[in-house]
Parts: C-alpha cells; structure tokens; sequence
C-alpha cells in the first residue's frame, strides 16, 4: 500500500508538472470560447429532434461533417449503420370518467399503435409489478397504469422497458406508465420500451407524474376510471444512418487512439439538447479547441458521435465491428452523455493502473472542480468496446436537474448554460489531450 502512495504521489506530480502549462491553456481557452455553444444553438434550433430513421437526423450529420471539414480534423467519415424506423404519429389521451380531462401523453418508443378509433377501457392502478400480481384475475380488458414512484433510472425504468408486456400477459389491451422522471412541471418523458415475443404487443404510453397520482388518488376513493387512447404509433423498415468518426492523427503514434464522443441521435420530443447534443458538441470541440491552440498530441485523438443510442444501441455495436481490428489500440473511450450541467469529474471503468493514471491526470482539473474519479465509466456507447477490454471513462456532471429534461419536449437550447458547458469542454480536453500525449499507455 505504501509503495502504491507513493507510486501514485510521484506519477501525479509528475503528469501535473508536464502538462500543468497545457492544461490551464486549455481550460482558460474553453471557458472563454462562445463557438461550441453557439454550434449547439444552431444544431438545435436549426434540426431539432433527431430520431434514428429520420430526416432530421441524416440533415444535422450531413452539416455537422461540412462544419468538421473547417476544423482540422485530418479523417472524417460518416459510417454507415442500418437503425430501426419507429414512427410516432398522432396521439391522444382523455379522461372519460369520473370526469373529461384531455391528459398530457408521450408514445413510448417502438410502441404499437391502436386501432383507428383507439381504445376505451377501464384503468387499473399499481404501484408495482408485484402489486399487478395481486390483481392478475382483474385486468382482461383494462388499461393498466404504473404508477411507480422515481427512485433511480436504473430502478424505474424497467416499468417503461417491461411494462407492456407485464400488462399483456394478464390482458391488458394498453398500458400506461408514470413519467420516469425526478421533478415535473406537467411533462411527459418518453423512451425506449420492448415487447416479450411470446405475449401479444399493446400500445404503451407515460402520462405525466401529475395525472398518474391524480388516477392514483381517484381510485384510492373507489371512483370508475375511464381512459379513450389514441395512438398512430409504427414502425417502418430500417433505414440508414452513420456514425461520424473524426480523426486529429497523432504526431508519432497515430495508430494509437483516444475516443471522445457522445450520441448525436435523440428522442423525437424536445431538441435532444441536453441528451445528447451537448455532448456531442463538447466532445466534437474539445478536439477542435486542442487543434486550435496548435497542440498535436502523440496519439489520434477521435471524435465519435454515435447514431440510435436512444433506441437500438446499433450505432455502437457498428463501431466496434467496424473497428474490431484496432480495438487492442484503443487507449480509453470517454462517452459524454449525462447533460452537460457542471462537470464534477469522471467515472472510470479499467484495470487499477489505468485508475492511477486517471486519478493523477485529474489534479490538471482542480481549478475547476472537475477532478472526482469514481469507479463506473460504462455508458450505452462505450459499453461495447469495454466488453472488448477497452478501459472507458464518462463525464459526471451534476445531474440534480437532468430527469427534470430528460426524454421529454422541455430538452431544449434554453436550459444549456453557458458557463457549465464550457467547463464540460475544458475537462474533455484536458483529460483527452493528456492521455493521447503522455509517455506511458494508458493500460488495457
């Protein structure tokens, strides 16, 4: 332990002496600069929401490949990735009885649709899917409403994910969920969800955190409640899309590699600003700010940006596959995909030296309190290539207000902050520049 101390104490020292200089041009050109938040702005408000599948989408790739060309980047690539097309078409909810109430809805993404004139029925409310087994004999023909409480993503999202099918099995003909979400100013927050094959596949759709503890409280005092839904939700064939991969070569190991990226896809609601373009942007103008400031690392430093993270993760798996024959060269993937709030440090997931390394480059973050490493860097995109014993890394941010914006239309350019997306860019930089030039590898 000791010899560990002061291996630690000797490497920090040293990696903060040989790149303290570097390190606070980067951070004072960052936070200074108005281009990478002026790009968000414009990629925002000028594409909106970018689903896989469609043109949205495919238009923000093609003007975010005409922009990287100005920028320095020696390789620029859109590959190409086949994504599934979901549709979400017209939707309604009301309230029939006890009273007539047009509710706030989001189709979750990959639902079926109802039939023309939608479907009436009875709602059922639980609280839990142990409750739903409770009532299994009383749900043929009703709508079920999951009306679970947030208590993490992790935890309450498999209602989103599983709770179609959970209601289908007992004959359920739609179910419902409260909005996994932290805070609500009446906003629905949609997101991924799947069928089991072996059940039949209903419409699934989140109601605000409102409604669903007002449906709660109704049938908490023994009222009927009646819900008419209406959904044109599809899924068409899939489509293409890409993954931009954009490479600032090394100056002398440039088949050595330092991933930084985001996902450029979103959900169909809001202007996926916080998830994901801001990280996208940041990462994209980390790089573009280390060009610009005239520093040519010792490795490649490569921008991705990955497609249809949101609803099929085939952007990543794509770019392991495609990259699978360089992955024992890839020194670390960071993935910024958490809100770009400010930035409070890195999650790290590899072997303990590859910790300690981390762990001393992040004294180059203090002036800006962006030095926490804690254990965890896997996240949706990265995950693939950790699988292949890639270490990851993933920006943390305060995230107290992310789940207040997350999935849902109040994602938008308005509730990016100027300064904490700067700070974002400037610890995206540092911790990526340091790795693609330092003397040792970072170890697999």
């Amino acid at each position: 332990m000791v010899l560990l101390l002061i291996s630690h104490h000797i490497l920090g020292g040293s990696i903060a002496a040989d790149y303290s200089a570097q390190a606070n041009k980067l951070i004072a050109a960052a936070l200074a600069d108005s281009g990478a938040y002026k790009q968000l702005g414009y990629l925002c408000n000028t594409f909106g929401p970018r689903l896989s599948g469609s043109k949205n989408l495919e238009y923000a790739l093609d003007w975010i490949i005409g922009e990287m060309h100005q920028d320095g980047f020696d390789v620029i690539k859109g590959e190409p990735v086949k994504v599934p097309a979901w549709v979400r078409g017209a939707e309604s909810a009301q309230l029939i009885k006890p009273f007539k109430k047009d509710l706030a809805m989001l189709g979750l993404g990959g639902s079926v649709g109802t039939p023309k004139h939608g479907i009436r029925a009875e709602v059922l409310v639980v609280d839990s899917f142990a409750e739903l087994e409770t009532i299994r004999d009383k749900v043929k023909g009703k709508i079920v409403l999951f009306n679970a409480p947030f208590t993490s993503y992790g935890e309450t999202v498999q209602y989103r994910y599983k709770g179609a099918s959970a209601a289908a099995k007992y004959g359920a003909v739609a179910s419902l969920i409260r909005s996994v979400g932290s805070s609500t100013l009446y906003t629905p927050h949609t997101g991924v969800m799947a069928y089991n094959e072996d059940i039949p596949r209903i419409p699934h759709a989140a109601l605000t955190i409102e409604d669903a503890i007002m449906l709660s409280s109704q049938q908490k005092s023994g009222e009927k409640i009646v819900i008419q839904l209406k959904m044109a939700a599809r899924t068409e064939p899939d489509r293409w899309s890409r993954n931009i991969v954009a490479d600032l070569k090394g100056s002398e190991n440039p088949d050595e590699i330092v991933v930084v990226g985001g996902h450029i896809d979103s959900w169909d609601v809001g202007q996926g600003a916080q998830d994901d373009g801001g990280g996208c942007v940041a990462a994209w103008h980390a790089v573009k700010l280390i060009h610009d400031l005239g520093l040519r690392p010792k490795r490649t430093l490569r921008v991705v940006l990955w497609t249809n993270e949101e609803n099929g993760g085939k952007g990543s798996k794509a770019y392991r596959d495609t990259h699978r024959d360089e992955l024992d060269k890839h020194m670390v993937a960071i993935e910024s995909d958490g809100g770009v709030f400010q930035p409070s440090g890195f999650g790290f997931t590899g072997s303990q030296a590859g910790r300690e390394i981390v762990d001393a480059i992040s004294e180059l973050l203090i002036s800006i309190k962006a030095n926490e490493i804690t254990t965890g860097g896997r996240a949706a995109d990265v995950a693939p290539l950790n699988d292949e014993g890639v270490p990851v890394m993933s920006l943390k941010v305060d995230g107290t207000k992310y789940f207040w914006y997350h999935h849902t239309n109040a994602d938008t350019f308005d509730k990016i902050d100027f300064n904490e997306f700067n700070h974002c860019v400037a610890a995206l930089a540092v911790m990526a520049y340091v790795i693609a030039d330092m003397e040792i590898d970072l170890p697999q």
